[in-house]
């Protein structure tokens, strides 16, 4: 097995070639040795049929005792001969003439019979072929046997032999060539595609793999590449602006965090210490929410998937909205029964958490909270919507609110304690879970609206 294995092609092109080949080789073997077959079966049939038509004749004289009257074997025919049943010819043409008798191939019996004789009565190079017919004569019974060359058919054997010998490996060696230099023709472009990508690298991700002309598989397979290559390059930008936008958030607080130890130690005062340590401590809370933040979407972004958990939906809103505690603003709720939903507790949880966090920062007096279902059977949604009565947020910016670190009033913002994570958060968390995250148009303030799928087992809303 081994050694086959080293023997066959690696390439595609040598393996498509050796295939074709041997596909191409085993038809024109058997087409050959089917035609050698028919060839051989029509010529034999027609030298049959004048031997047999010969045999006839002088067995239907030899049965009238007209032997006498015979004449000579007719063309097609090579030699007659009427034999007694005890070895006596009482009959031969001409070329036969002081010739033995020609012994039975067999048992005699009435009838006829046909024979390729291999020891050949006249001599030459051919075989002969003998159509034999027993019948009752006045001499008893006597066998005719009418023999006829085989030598067209001999001829036409090795000359049929001989073309195909010659002709057959020349027509695999044009099959070989053509399938070599076509399968090299359509390979060419997937050679150019992998030379292009073998010198890609992380840094040239803007260059894309040349797409060929035709519209075929390979046409596809290239603008599937460059497909691929325009997403990575995108997530590389992504990555590099997050990277940055990250170094940038954390700059700040550190600056600040340094700035109040260094104020600290050099003021002697016992009394302003509590208020530099406190300050310096509201700093590195905010730093420690940031540092939590951007691991949570680290996890987002390795799509690790959600845990595929049935759960009450109801519940756990319910339970994130009671557990705060120091709210500027109380919510106002409005909770369907029985909503469920599948996925991670803990993720949805941090979902209406960092929502209910926007809507307080920008409320002026109110925050709702509304969880209903919508949608027919068989394709019902969950949808959770927070309002608020604060500035709202502009149409042309409902989609830019949703970018990581993006604020539209930084100042307020920074002010409110917001590094412009929260949404992005929520709307990851969303997506991961199978549903959106939209900002749509309100009478006033913001409205977020949640849609997830609902649990389709026992025990939904109805």
């Amino acid at each position: 097995m081994r050694r086959v294995r080293r023997i066959w092609p690696t390439t595609v092109r040598a393996r498509a070639t050796v295939g074709a080949t041997v596909v191409v080789a085993v038809a024109l073997a058997l087409a050959s040795f089917a035609l050698l077959g028919i060839l051989e079966a029509n010529l034999l049939r027609n030298a049959e049929d004048d031997a047999q038509e010969q045999a006839v004749t002088f067995a239907r004289l030899a049965a009238d005792g007209s032997l006498d009257r015979v004449r000579p074997p007719t063309r097609g025919v090579d030699f007659v001969q009427v034999v007694t049943s005890d070895g006596q010819v009482v009959f031969a043409s001409p070329n036969l003439a002081g010739a033995g008798a020609i012994r039975p191939a067999g048992p005699l019996r009435r009838g006829r019979a046909f024979h390729t004789w291999k020891v050949r009565p006249l001599g030459g190079e051919h075989r002969q072929r003998v159509v034999q017919v027993t019948t009752d004569s006045p001499y008893g019974l006597v066998v005719v046997y009418a023999g006829t060359s085989l030598r067209d058919v001999d001829a036409a054997d090795a000359t049929a032999t001989a073309a195909l010998g010659a002709g057959v490996p020349l027509l695999l060696a044009t099959v070989a060539l053509v399938t070599w230099r076509v399968t090299g023709r359509a390979l060419r472009p997937v050679e150019a595609i992998r030379a292009e990508v073998a010198e890609i690298t992380d840094r040239d991700l803007h260059r894309r793999v040349p797409v060929p002309s035709t519209r075929d598989e390979v046409a596809r397979l290239a603008q599937t590449m460059n497909a691929t290559l325009d997403r990575l390059e995108s997530s590389g930008a992504r990555q590099r602006q997050f990277i940055a936008d990250a170094s940038h958030e954390l700059r700040s607080p550190i600056t600040v965090v340094r700035t109040q130890l260094e104020v600290a130690l050099a003021v002697r005062d016992p009394e302003l210490w509590p208020e530099l340590i406190g300050g310096a401590l509201q700093d590195i809370e905010r730093l420690q929410q940031l540092a939590a933040d951007l691991l949570l979407l680290a996890r987002i972004d390795a799509a690790q998937p959600a845990p595929a958990v049935p759960f009450d939906l109801t519940a756990v809103v319910r339970e994130a909205v009671n557990s705060r505690v120091g709210d500027r603003l109380p919510v106002h709720t409005d909770l369907a029964r029985g909503v469920r939903v599948t996925g991670s507790e803990l993720w949805l949880a941090r979902v209406v958490t960092n929502l209910l966090d926007n809507a307080q920062r920008f409320a002026d007096r109110r925050v709702d909270l509304v969880l209903r279902t919508e949608g027919g059977p068989g394709a019902r949604n969950a949808v959770l919507e927070i309002t608020d009565d604060g500035p709202g947020v502009p149409p042309a910016d409902r989609e830019r609110i949703f970018e990581r670190f993006t604020r539209l009033d930084d100042a307020r913002s920074r002010d409110h304690g917001g590094a412009g994570l929260g949404l992005a958060i929520a709307r990851d968390l969303t997506a991961h879970h199978g549903g959106t995250l939209t900002a749509e148009g309100a009478s006033r303030g913001a409205r977020m609206v949640v849609r997830l799928p609902m649990d389709a087992g026992p025990g939904s809303a109805g």
